[in-house]
């Protein structure tokens, strides 16, 4: 009997599986100091304990994207080992705020599955919780990826498309117990820009490129516990290249985006979201944002708004996405909905 893990394919996944994914991880400076290092991260609530106790929190929480990349690398071997791509997200919900010395880990429940006409691959449907070390949930997400068959004669499972939200409701985003941005510093956090600053349908460039590094992509992905083939062997494609991990693409796109939304800070919902084209070494990420909605919260001074966060390669045409069949312009690589709190 192998002692090895090769993954799971297509055929070995049921409705209603439930997957308990290994290896927790507790969280300390080393994670935010790589996460600061490998992106130009400067959301001033997640680097500086100070501005965070003047917004009411008792420290900086680790960086929002830390958490999700924390518990995606940690399903990678139990749902897309074997996956041809990541598909899409929806109905993510951050919440609870982890701070230096949590510990998550995560599971998964299968969703949703359809085999492909090829019947060589077939998409599968996750909602993924990560919790910390109480059992609380910190993170939830739904995503679909398309995943190999192992056996080409294995019959097709019967096809289970899940119902979900085309966004998170303004209703069900959690704010985070005690934050309040009544004292907010808009000196330290860089700009000026509170909510009501912004339109409904703006659009914003975010004027900055960074060029995509073999090294450090690989670092990152590394730093996550993110096994995927395709990210670190170059034979796991048939053109040789190492294809950046999604999740990278997003971690530059956000970092870039503080120039023109350095108050946006902290995500609290996913409404959706596509990795639209492939990012290779050497590929320059710009990136470009669109104000979808606003919304006012509960909590002192506080307001969510939701943003549509666009990386695409350098020199592609600033606020150009889809062409007139409807797909991804090829220099769009990103595709991302989310929710921030912002001061209102």
């Amino acid at each position: 009997m192998s002692k090895t893990n090769a993954g799971r394919f297509f055929e070995d996944y049921s409705i209603g599986q439930v997957i308990e994914h290994a290896v927790p991880r507790t969280m300390s400076g080393g994670e935010r100091s790589l996460y600061h290092a490998l992106y130009p991260a400067r959301h001033a609530l997640h680097s500086s304990d100070d501005f965070a106790r003047d917004c009411g929190l008792h420290e900086a929480p680790l960086d929002d994207l830390i958490l999700f990349h924390m518990v995606f690398g940690k399903t990678v071997p139990d749902i897309s080992l074997n996956a041809v791509a990541n598909l899409g997200y929806a109905e993510g919900r951050f919440l609870k705020p982890v701070y230096l010395g949590d510990t998550l880990s995560a599971r998964s429940e299968v969703i949703g599955l359809k085999e492909n006409s090829n019947g060589k691959t077939g998409i599968v449907w996750v909602r993924t919780t990560g919790e910390d070390q109480f059992g609380g949930p910190i993170l939830s997400y739904v995503r679909w990826v398309m995943v190999r068959k192992r056996d080409l004669t294995a019959a097709a499972p019967e096809t289970v498309i899940p119902d979900l939200s085309g966004s998170v409701s303004p209703a069900d985003l959690v704010v985070p117990e005690g934050l309040s941005f009544e004292k907010y510093n808009f000196i330290h956090a860089g700009e000026s820009h509170r909510m009501s600053d912004y339109e409904v349908g703006e659009q914003i460039d975010h004027v900055d490129g960074v060029t995509i590094e073999e090294a450090e992509h690989m670092m990152a992905t590394r730093l996550w516990q993110n096994t995927a083939k395709v990210h670190f062997d170059s034979t796991a494609r048939p053109d040789g290249r190492r294809l950046i991990y999604g999740g990278h693409v997003i971690s530059m796109a956000r970092a870039l985006s503080f120039n023109g939304l350095a108050n946006a800070q902290m995500i609290v919902g996913l409404n959706g979201g596509a990795h639209a084209n492939p990012c290779f070494s050497g590929d320059t990420i710009t990136a470009w944002s669109e104000v979808l909605d606003k919304a006012e919260t509960d909590a002192p001074g506080i307001g969510a708004i939701r943003l549509r966060l666009v990386a695409q390669r350098s020199g592609a045409t600033a606020f150009s996405l889809k062409g007139d069949d409807g797909k991804y312009l090829p220099d769009v690589f990103l595709d991302l909905d989310y929710w921030a709190l912002m001061p209102l």
